[in-house]
């Protein structure tokens, strides 16, 4: 008997006043398996990404997270389940300044209430996985762009979510550096079990994929 699936899509359409972005979407993502979506700039790949989170609200269709039909869940309840279930990965890093590493990758355990002592532990395992050991104290403006992204995959895999959704996470990486955090990024996710769903321009960083998603207007294939 086949498990259920950690994210399930059934006939997504988003639409912006008479504009369609994407409509038909239908797509079935299990436990440890990595989707790629690629497509046109402008075709809704990231709001599709933030459709699958809950983040952004959709005009038909359906998405199951985890078991969980997001369009009879209210705001709160969607934010909990993000919490629980979801771990996101940007372009842009979005760690933040004020707080140190440590406390960068620490958050979402804290906003699940999970206790201190237990926080650090996972913490330090998550600097050691992704190569920052020693780092946990240094705050963000003293780390390069490659350690910043690190910094972004631990934090969004600390809590162990089920689902990793990372929005172009090498864009403002150069190729060295954005080939070793793929490297870094998938062997993680599969080290978690975990099912990523990655949004990218970049070909390279596509290949990697289990199945590759062509987004367009009308769906994808």
């Amino acid at each position: 008997m086949n498990s259920a699936p950690v994210l399930e899509i059934d006939g997504l359409s988003k639409r912006y006043g008479d504009d369609t972005v994407f409509e038909g979407v239908s797509l079935r993502v299990d436990a440890g398996s990595f989707v790629a979506v690629v497509g046109e700039s402008g075709v809704g790949k990231s709001t599709l990404l933030n459709c699958m989170a809950g983040l952004d609200h959709w005009d038909a269709g359906r998405v199951m997270l985890c078991g969980h039909d997001l369009a009879q869940a209210d705001d709160d309840a969607r934010a909990l389940l993000r919490r629980r279930h979801v771990g996101f990965v940007f372009q842009a890093f979005h760690v933040l300044p004020h707080l140190d590493v440590a406390q960068n990758i620490a958050l979402p355990l804290m906003l699940l209430g999970r206790p201190p002592q237990e926080n650090a532990e996972r913490v330090a395992q998550m600097l050691e996985a992704v190569g920052l050991t020693g780092l946990g104290q240094r705050l963000p403006q003293q780390l390069s762009g490659g350690q910043l992204q690190r910094v972004a995959m631990a934090r969004a895999l600390v809590h162990r979510p089920a689902l990793l959704l990372a929005d172009e996470p090498t864009g403002n990486l150069d190729p060295t550096t954005a080939a070793k955090v793929m490297d870094l990024l998938v062997a993680q996710t599969r080290e978690h079990g975990a099912a990523l769903v990655l949004v990218t321009h970049s070909q390279a960083a596509a290949r990697r994929a289990d199945r590759v998603l062509h987004l367009t207007a009308r769906g994808v294939d």
